[in-house]
């Protein structure tokens, strides 16, 4: 509709269809080889009042209007971040009922940060974005940087984790990879929205250094090194302000100190009051009211804040059209990228390399937690008979957990990817051992299963243990899944155990055969009260249509997994510094008492020795991380430092390790955490095979920001340079002085 739209505009410019346009026939705003800012103007010059306040506002559920007198098409967003949700009805949440809809689910991205891969996080934004291009859309509404503060959070399992810097370098280059299918990435939710309890009221407080250091880096890296072309706004408020329409945020920040040039897109019902819209940084409002037509007007979308109530404003003379044109300029500047690109690939769905992308993604980013006495890969030469136990063995994840659910061309379960990759060799037996949730639908997607099940939990339990006693090697799979109160938009969890009594199916599942293997799909920490009676532990992920294949490949060894947490697995819930501060979930109001230390700069400060610490994960092979050292012992101001270490893979199988710089602060005037994550490198290594990594220290990654001063600042004295596999296993250390 878009192209047909813009043809016939160009026809009646060029005087009709009898005369062929010329070079000269065409306005500068329609010509790709104008510079972009002269496309802007000349545009914006050419519209009335009217339509540039309809660029701002919804048309429907998921697009805006553009301009058709001047040939300027709608803009149609299209939720993420993990594949392109199915078409809804115009007006409504309801499915449209297409039929070609059906989209490819990559790995949640706590999956892809676990990768610690930006090679896989590119990978990820061009074969989302190849999927959003084929689907015209013009905005992916994603991805997701909120940090992760603590194991509760139902929307978790949407981000990349708890540390700012690893989020920053992974988010980059999935914007990129958007971007360059002429799609632009919408990087959410700016900012501080940690929770969802009480999400579009609870008004956040947290320290600016908190703030500066913790919270808003992704953000930054994801504008100022990926351009992303769109921010969304978050629902909570700071400051007492909505962060849709947030001074301090959009316009002092976002705007000012990070010079963004794209729009600021409101949450879906995120928008409270046309002023503060107006003049506090939003561009486009959508979802402010969900059901659209039935409030009794004949275009509920006119009755927008952005909309009739702005005009009115500008009319009176009572709002400034300087404002006004600087929101028209950046929707216009977001349309010539994107819907009006004629330049952009033409992209693709479902295609053998989307595929083959989200088993590669998934694979790489399953963490091997635990695999005491090489328990994994199981060998299927030595087996007869396995046992797979569980319901998430089952269930298909892709639908459900709110705007990121999605409706698939297929999903591989686990238990079928078990079944493939066995063939006849090996005898699968299942059973349940559990039942959770039996619900397979989600805003009109069903996922066509019958999960219903008459037994008992003791006689699911008796099934599944006998079956275990049967086998060779026993596979549990379950975890959590995206019902309400898990991972989840719109609830957070209830409790950190595993739900439906799965400690207690673990537990006997222990009992019956040494040789079990726990996987968890999930995107959040659990507890593990059974962990010294489990040999393997394997952290899945929500791995996308891919998971059951992806899985096969780690567990019998085709893929040797290589992920490393991205996120702190706390043995309580009261080790997590949000919790033990007794704000969470707050009322009206939560602070962030525990302030810049969040995830393990909580753990190493109060000396809480960590289930699993942040950057752990395990491998089928051994590496040796030796010889740490520098080239100098200090530091100008205008210098780097390189500090190199040697790796070694020791083992018999390749394999691949990240290495992982920290450094801490030896002499700082204010607080600061025991180290902080400052670079990693990904090294794939044959058995045997050596390689030198090197990181780079420059000033900038020593700094911190003085809130006295409201200054990024790098003091001159004593640092530490730890290098090592996780935050808890340093291999080396060098100090080294700023001058």
């Amino acid at each position: 509709m878009k192209n047909i739209s813009l043809l016939m505009t160009f026809a009646s410019m060029s005087g009709g269809c009898g005369r062929a346009s010329t070079e000269t026939d065409v306005a500068p705003y329609l010509d790709e080889d104008q510079p972009l800012d002269i496309r802007v103007e000349d545009a914006l010059s050419r519209m009335t009042l009217e339509e540039k306040v309809a660029l701002l506002h919804a048309q429907s559920k998921f697009s805006s209007a553009g301009v058709p007198r001047l040939g300027i098409p709608e803009v149609w967003c299209t939720d993420g971040p993990h594949g392109i949700r199915a078409e809804v009805l115009w007006d409504e949440w309801e499915q449209a009922g297409w039929t070609n809809d059906s989209c490819t689910a990559f790995p949640a991205l706590t999956c892809l940060a676990a990768t610690w891969n930006p090679e896989m996080s590119a990978l990820y934004g061009k074969s989302v974005g190849e999927e959003a291009r084929y689907r015209e859309k013009d905005v992916l509404l994603g991805p997701g940087v909120n940090i992760y503060r603590m194991p509760l959070n139902g929307r978790n399992f949407e981000y990349m984790g708890e540390d700012p810097f690893l989020s920053s370098r992974m988010v980059v280059p999935y914007v990129r990879g958007v971007q360059a299918n002429g799609v632009a990435a919408c990087v959410k939710h700016f900012a501080l929205n940690n929770q969802e309890t009480n999400r579009q009221q609870v008004n956040v407080v947290v320290d600016d250094r908190a703030l500066r250091e913790i919270y808003l880096p992704a953000f930054r890296a994801a504008v100022e090194e990926g351009k992303a072309w769109a921010v969304m706004g978050s629902y909570n408020r700071y400051k007492g302000e909505f962060c849709c329409h947030n001074h301090y945020l959009l316009n002092e920040i976002l705007k000012g100190e990070w010079n963004f040039d794209g729009v600021v897109i409101s949450d879906w019902g995120g928008v409270h009051d046309t002023k503060q819209a107006i003049e506090n940084g939003l561009d486009m409002e959508f979802g402010s009211w969900t059901d659209g037509l039935t409030w009794g007007a004949s275009n509920a979308y006119d009755n927008y804040y952005l909309a009739r109530p702005y005009l009115e404003l500008l009319r009176s003379g009572e709002a400034s059209e300087a404002t006004l044109d600087d929101k028209a300029r950046r929707v216009l500047r977001l349309i010539f990228r994107t819907a009006m690109n004629r330049r952009k690939p033409f992209g693709s769905l479902n295609s053998p390399e989307h595929i083959a992308a989200a088993r590669r993604i998934a694979g790489e980013g399953m963490v091997l937690l635990k695999n005491d006495n090489g328990v994994l890969p199981f060998d299927m030469s030595q087996l007869k008979t396995i046992a797979v136990i569980g319901e998430n063995a089952v269930k298909m994840m892709t639908v459900g957990g709110g705007s990121s659910s999605l409706k698939v061309h297929h999903e591989c379960t686990p238990l079928e990817g078990i079944r493939a990759a066995v063939g006849n060799r090996v005898k699968v037996l299942y059973e349940r051992g559990y039942v959770g949730d039996v619900t397979t639908s989600y805003n009109g997607v069903d996922s066509g299963q019958d999960l219903a099940d008459s037994r008992t939990s003791g006689q699911l339990l008796a099934d599944a243990v006998a079956a275990a006693r049967q086998a060779d090697a026993v596979l549990f799979v379950g975890g959590l899944n995206k019902s309400d109160y898990q991972d989840c938009e719109g609830a957070d969890r209830r409790e950190y155990g595993l739900p439906y009594g799965q400690d207690a199916v673990i537990e006997a599942l222990a009992a019956a055969n040494p040789r079990l293997a726990v996987v968890f799909v999930s995107g959040n920490a659990v507890a593990m009260p059974w962990i010294d009676r489990v040999p393997a532990v394997l952290e899945a992920w929500f791995s996308g249509s891919e998971a059951g294949n992806a899985l096969a490949d780690v567990v019998f060894g085709a893929v040797n997994p290589s992920g490393k947490l991205p996120f702190t697995f706390p043995v309580r819930l009261e080790d997590n510094g949000a919790i033990a501060m007794g704000e969470f979930p707050g009322d009206d109001t939560v602070t962030y008492r525990e302030g810049l230390f969040v995830g393990y700069r909580w753990h190493e400060a109060r000396q809480i020795a960590p289930l699993f610490a942040f950057g752990h994960g395990l491998s089928y092979t051994t590496f040796d991380v030796s010889d740490v050292r520098s080239d100098r012992a200090s530091l100008s101001a205008k210098g780097r430092i390189r500090i190199s270490a040697e790796v070694t893979n020791t083992g018999d199988m390749a394999g691949a390790e990240v290495v992982q710089l920290y450094i801490g602060d030896e002499e700082s005037s204010l607080p600061r955490p025991v180290k902080e994550l400052k670079g990693f490198r990904k090294v794939f290594l044959a058995p045997g095979e050596h390689q030198t990594v090197t990181f780079d220290i420059t000033p900038d990654l020593l700094q911190y920001y003085d809130d006295t001063k409201a200054a990024w600042v790098a003091e001159p004295g004593a640092f530490t340079a730890y290098v090592g596999t996780a935050s808890d296993n340093i291999c080396g250390t060098v100090g080294f002085t700023l001058e």
